[in-house]
């Protein structure tokens, strides 16, 4: 059997009490009530893992396409329900997971990381700020948060704790273990915050921002990362500190770590051509996004962040670094661009169709008569999204399901545009500290075995309130500053 069933029979089953068996709301057309029981649907058979996101995925193009919920005519449905496949945010973050490939493969992700621990690494905390620092420079062109987190950083983390004993089987893992893994972790919810490309759920809130503005506010690569880039580093300074005083680890000095890091790079030997090549398309890429030759030389300079994607693989592949047959075997970049298609190609119809403003109104009625001002309904809506996370395994499916929903009332409310989405765009990204399944990174790192799951909630719950304290004190100061309110 290709699904599990009880989750299956769960989806199905409110997908058809949406369509049947709950009437359509005044205001809401039947087109636009039987796209959002598909869309329910398929966000609850995402959450009960009921098959893989991306079969889930085909199944609801085909619903789409067969139901003909976005048109009565068969070949404009099929148009439909395949139109997402044509975004360029869609394909940025694929061709990006293919370029972090080979980040991995030419080794150039270990080395960053083990310089840093042999320059900072005679102290357990420094360890931890090595470990942040190497996460936050592979952030921008590493799309995958798991793979950076758990499959770059991660084994570099274990490899510093086995040195010195510090192992989950023997009871130890307080010695240092503890305190990187956690570090290891809650490095990767701020670096995804920072940059569109640091995780795959980011491009698709820039679209529902687009989208729930009539495209008045549209963050390029440069805004967002300008936005995120005070807020992101003091966030990267208290987080290390943080944890230090949650769990302080038994070995507070670590001479050892550094000379083991620098037996790792001589055993690495010298940068090898294809880390040589990689660090400069790595280059390219951050100056081409941050928009660099278009502020040096005018307009028409200017690239689209998706075709600078396009252009760095296109090195990576001409050069050699990248084969093709490495692109194809890259599973999470096509897979990605499978599902992000379709649950772009839903939220983008429940829109047009009228649902989110809809459920945006009734939204804002609700939070209205509370008598709260714009301030207190704002805060409302962006702790109960985040907070909703403890319920998702996953934040595509949570942003897709809540986001232009919150966002819209929030605006409705009258709080200021700009500074809203920034601030629901950074709790997008806060929300994946929360529990040991919020993303793909918690179960690998937790699942190593270094804290219990009442630490790591504590951890997950303490350091949310730390991070929308950064963002919400120093991201509103650093933004009015910037002069977006």
């Amino acid at each position: 059997m290709g699904f599990k069933p009880l989750p299956m029979a769960i989806a199905v089953g409110i997908g058809l009490l949406i369509w049947f068996g709950i009437p359509v709301p005044q205001g809401v057309t039947p087109q636009a009530w039987h796209l959002l029981a598909l869309f329910v649907g398929t966000i609850a058979a995402i959450i009960g893992k009921a098959m893989p996101i991306g079969a889930l995925s085909m199944i609801a193009i085909a619903l789409v396409a067969i139901t003909r919920v976005t048109n009565d005519k068969p070949a404009a449905a099929l148009a439909d329900a395949l139109s997402s496949f044509s975004n360029s945010l869609i394909w940025l973050i694929g061709v990006s997971i293919m370029i972090s490939r080979g980040i991995i493969k030419t080794g150039l992700g270990a080395r960053i990381g083990y310089y840093f621990i042999s320059v900072w690494g005679r102290r357990t905390i420094g360890i931890g700020y090595a470990l942040t620092l190497s996460e936050l420079l592979l952030a921008p062109v590493t799309p995958s948060n798991t793979a950076r987190g758990g499959g770059i950083i991660h084994p570099i983390m274990r490899a510093i704790a086995g040195s010195y004993e510090s192992d989950p089987e023997h009871g130890t893992q307080g010695r240092i273990g503890k305190y990187l893994a956690l570090v290891n972790y809650h490095a990767n919810p701020i670096s995804s915050a920072m940059f569109i490309t640091a995780t795959a759920p980011n491009p698709l809130v820039v679209k529902l921002i687009a989208d729930a503005t009539g495209a008045q506010i549209h963050l390029s690569w440069g805004t967002w990362a300008l936005a995120m880039l005070l807020p992101g580093l003091v966030a990267m300074v208290l987080m290390p500190l943080v944890i230090y005083a949650l769990y302080p680890p038994d070995i507070k000095r670590t001479p050892n770590a550094a000379a083991f890091a620098r037996e790792k790079l001589q055993a690495l030997g010298p940068i090898s051509r294809g880390e040589a090549i990689m660090l400069a398309v790595f280059l390219v890429l951050l100056v081409l996004w941050a928009g660099i030759p278009a502020f040096i030389l005018g307009p028409g300079a200017a690239l689209d962040p998706t075709t600078t994607a396009f252009l760095g693989l296109a090195l990576l592949l001409v050069t050699g670094v990248l084969s093709w047959e490495d692109v194809i075997k890259e599973k999470s970049a096509w897979d990605t661009i499978v599902w992000f298609g379709a649950l772009v190609m839903m939220a983008t119809f429940l829109n047009k169709l009228g649902l989110v403003a809809w459920f945006a109104g009734t939204l804002e009625k609700g939070i209205e008569g509370l008598g709260l001002g714009w301030m207190g309904a704002s805060a409302l809506l962006l702790l109960a999204y985040l907070y909703a996370h403890y319920l998702f395994a996953s934040t595509t499916a949570h942003i897709t399901a809540m986001f232009a929903a919150f966002y819209g009332a929030g605006v409705a409310l009258g709080a200021p545009a700009f500074p809203f989405a920034l601030m629901m765009a950074a709790a997008s990204n806060i929300m994946m500290t929360l529990t040991h399944y919020a993303t793909g990174t918690s179960p690998v790192i937790f699942g190593s075995g270094y804290t219990t799951l009442g630490e790591w909630w504590k951890a997950g719950f303490v350091m949310s309130l730390v991070l929308l304290a950064v963002w919400g004190i120093v991201g509103t100061a650093w933004w009015h500053v910037l002069g977006y309110w």
